[in-house]
């Protein structure tokens, strides 16, 4: 009786030794996905502060009035095309305008020629 008891003691004895293994072998392969993720997510903060600084960089005013300045665009020449009192009241049953004299809002804005020089952009 005392040596089947101690053959119990000791086969659970193997399989607790077992189970820690298991479990620390579990924990190990844990910790690597860990480090790799936090690597991972390290990495990718860097690449978005690199974005970040590289769009504040294109989408920079300066930068935006030089190119438009390179096409031709110019925020000097402002033309108005119409005012209020010539829009329609609401509820009028008259034609769009209300038969105004405004008919056509477009407007044909000369621009300066785009100067010759390249930036490189």
């Amino acid at each position: 009786m005392v040596r089947l008891l101690n053959f119990f003691c000791v086969a659970f004895m193997g399989l607790s030794i077992l189970a820690l293994y298991h479990v620390s072998e579990a924990t190990r392969v844990a910790r690597v996905e860990l480090e790799r993720t936090n690597h991972q997510i390290a990495e990718t903060r860097g690449h978005i502060s690199v974005l970040q600084t590289e769009w504040e960089r294109v989408a920079g005013p300066a930068r935006i009035q030089q190119l438009a300045e390179l096409q031709g665009m110019s925020d000097t020449t402002s033309v108005q095309l119409s005012s209020f009192d010539q829009l329609p009241r609401r509820g009028e049953d008259t034609a769009p305008l209300g038969n105004t004299p405004l008919h056509n809002a477009s407007a044909v804005v000369p621009s300066r020629p785009a100067p010759a020089t390249d930036s490189g952009m």
